[in-house]
């Protein structure tokens, strides 16, 4: 059940008659020569994590160890308990969630890497919205944890989901590629059209620079997280309406490997440029010579 490539994965998908989820369920069971009900508990331990750090945050905000966030995700959960919000129902859960993870990391809470601590709000934030949506059952969730980890797999293998490699790209890009392909098997979507989703998201974000203000995973970090959820969300509509892209995954991941190998070093993780040499993130931060 060993894939290197997404063109490997679809063929794999179509030959077996079944979808991501299980074809990256039946690669890990062989890989660690173990039985799917072992994997599926690690899953479920990793999917009681995302919650956690998903939710809690809106009943007990937390301050960054660098104090530049803190009670972001509960600020948004009451502006949509007035009514007042614009995004609707699921876009306004999963930035709120997304939001409430990086909030849960930046104050050295236990969060799961998916794929890396710094862009780990997207795919529970997008997840966890859906299931509560349209009432999703956590066995089915699960399903929605390996496909992400499909996508997120090829990507350490063909490519990087580091920001000091290729730049937020690579990091909130990969997440939420990951986070729409799963959107879209868990809304009946083909292994097509999952691999389209996720070929979308890494094009929509193209270029994304990494620029921590004061060295921290923190801001602007919580807010692309926000924006990689709303991206994947945009990227899972246009596929499950049957919409197709033009350039394959596996393409679209080179392409973005390539692009981040030409970012700058400044702004590939290092402070040196973009949001943390602004003048008020300088004084804010205080980390600037």
């Amino acid at each position: 059940m060993d894939f290197r490539t997404a063109k490997e994965l679809l063929t794999l998908c179509y030959q077996e008659g079944q979808p991501i989820s299980q074809i990256m369920l039946r690669r890990e069971c062989a890989l660690a020569e173990t039985t799917p009900d072992t994997v599926k508990r690690r899953m479920s331990k990793a999917l009681e994590i995302m919650r956690a750090s998903a939710t809690t945050p809106l009943e007990s905000p937390g301050r960054s160890m660098g104090g530049l966030i803190g009670g972001e995700a509960r600020h948004l959960a009451a502006h949509a308990a007035k009514k007042k919000g614009i995004c609707g129902p699921v876009l306004q859960k999963a930035v709120t969630y997304a939001m409430a993870v990086l909030e849960v990391n930046a104050s050295m809470g236990l969060i799961v890497a998916a794929p890396t601590a710094g862009s780990s709000g997207v795919v529970p934030g997008l997840l966890l919205a859906l299931q509560e949506h349209y009432h999703i059952s956590n066995e089915r969730l699960l399903d929605g944890l390996f496909n992400a980890g499909a996508i997120g797999y090829l990507a350490m293998r063909n490519a990087t989901v580091a920001g000091a490699v290729g730049g937020c790209q690579a990091e909130v890009g990969v997440a939420a590629a990951m986070a729409a392909s799963a959107a879209v098997e868990l809304m009946g979507g083909s292994p097509e059209s999952c691999l389209d989703a996720a070929s979308t998201v890494l094009m929509n974000m193209l270029g994304l620079v990494c620029d921590p203000v004061g060295g921290l995973v923190e801001y602007p970090c919580q807010g692309r997280n926000a924006a990689g959820v709303a991206n994947a969300l945009v990227a899972a509509e246009l596929a499950l309406s049957g919409i197709r892209q033009l350039i394959p995954f596996d393409e679209m991941l080179s392409a973005m490997y390539q692009v981040g190998r030409h970012i700058p070093a400044e702004l590939r993780e290092t402070a040196l440029g973009g949001c943390a040499t602004t003048p008020s993130a300088c004084e804010r931060c205080g980390c600037c010579g």
